[in-house]
């Protein structure tokens, strides 16, 4: 077995802050079990004293995946212990194709009357519309029909 590579060293502060985090009943669920994670996982204090165990103890401890623990330990190592500690936005997440008023035109445009010739308004129709109008330049069939069951429109 290999020896591991991220490996958390907390000194007094951090380690009062994140008991701190553990015990506050300010904290979310998600913040106070990576605030245990990084205790559980500390080695610079004893087996007896409740840090420097294995990942999978831990994550038996704590009733979480053994891959949560490594991913997060992975993390305070780069990022630094606390900075690990509140939720983050993702970083990678694309922007909606339609934006509130986007989504008020299509929803506009799915109550009125449909175009001559279609007895409703289809999906396809929906999409060469919005085009049309210049509301975006191309958009998915999937998003349109997402977009109308969120927005729980009856077009007649």
């Amino acid at each position: 077995m290999s020896a591991k590579k991220h490996i958390i060293a907390l000194n007094e502060q951090e380690r009062e802050q994140l008991e701190k985090i553990a015990r506050s009943n300010h904290r979310s669920i998600r913040e106070k079990t990576r605030a245990r994670v990084l205790l559980f996982t500390d080695t610079n204090r004893s087996r007896e004293d409740g840090g420097c165990c294995k990942d999978s103890e831990v994550a038996s401890r704590l009733a979480c995946a053994e891959w949560t623990v490594g991913q997060l330990r992975r993390r305070a190592c780069e990022r630094g212990v606390l900075e690990v500690i509140p939720h983050q936005e993702q970083s990678k997440r694309k922007a909606p194709k339609l934006d509130g008023r986007g989504e008020a035109q299509l929803v506009a445009v799915t109550c009125s009357a449909p175009p001559p010739g279609a007895a409703r308004w289809s999906l396809s129709l929906l999409r060469e519309r919005l085009i049309e109008m210049e509301v975006v330049e191309h958009i998915g069939l999937e998003t349109i029909r997402t977009t109308l069951k969120k927005t729980r429109s009856n077009p007649g």
